[in-house]
């Protein structure tokens, strides 16, 4: 047990040596590219931008053809770890039934994309999505697979999240068909509060 202690010591501190040795060698372009990595920069503030609560009016279409089922929520954004996250809390009813949701989106600064994930009471997967921003229009658009309980497989989704101004929001989901063919799932129009 002493030896194996002993031993224990010994790696930590040539590890810790060796460490501080690499700093003091100064590899500088490794230490910006971490602190490149880890600085929240433009693209976190668009997502600071929808800090606060929001009421929702969603519209969700099961099929093509068939008539739209209309809901509302609440939700509140905030940012999260120093600015890198932005956490969403959703909360409402859909069917009669009551809905909670969450969301995290933040921006990989190494892969230069949004990066998603969503979870909600109505099943026990993730969606996880990642897509660009443009500009131009203030859209971030998410693309990812999701499961599909009735069929039973994965289906291609499509998401934009646009600020049409400081007090709105519009966010659409785009699912494939059986023959890959992309319909409007949700719309959820965000006012708010």
């Amino acid at each position: 047990m002493k030896k194996a202690t002993i031993l224990l010591l010994a790696i930590v501190c040539i590890m810790n040596i060796g460490g501080r040795a690499l700093a003091q060698d100064g590899d500088a372009a490794a230490m910006k590219r971490w602190t490149d990595f880890m600085t929240p920069g433009d693209m976190h503030k668009v997502l600071a931008a929808a800090t606060g609560k929001w009421t929702e009016e969603i519209t969700m279409w099961m099929a093509p053809g068939q008539p739209p089922i209309k809901s509302s929520s609440t939700s509140e954004y905030k940012m999260i770890l120093g600015g890198r996250y932005q956490q969403a809390n959703i909360t409402g009813s859909f069917s009669g039934m009551p809905f909670e949701a969450m969301s995290l989106i933040g921006y990989d600064n190494m892969k230069k994309v949004f990066v998603s994930s969503w979870i909600d009471n109505m099943g026990t997967g993730i969606l996880n999505s990642e897509g660009p921003y443009d500009a131009a229009t203030n859209t971030i658009t998410l693309t990812g697979t999701q499961a599909e309980p009735m069929s039973g497989k994965d289906l291609k989704m499509r998401e934009t999240i646009r600020m049409t101004d400081n007090n709105t929001m519009i966010m659409e989901m785009f699912t494939s068909t059986d023959g890959g063919k992309e319909m409007k799932s949700m719309e959820i129009k965000l006012k708010r509060k």
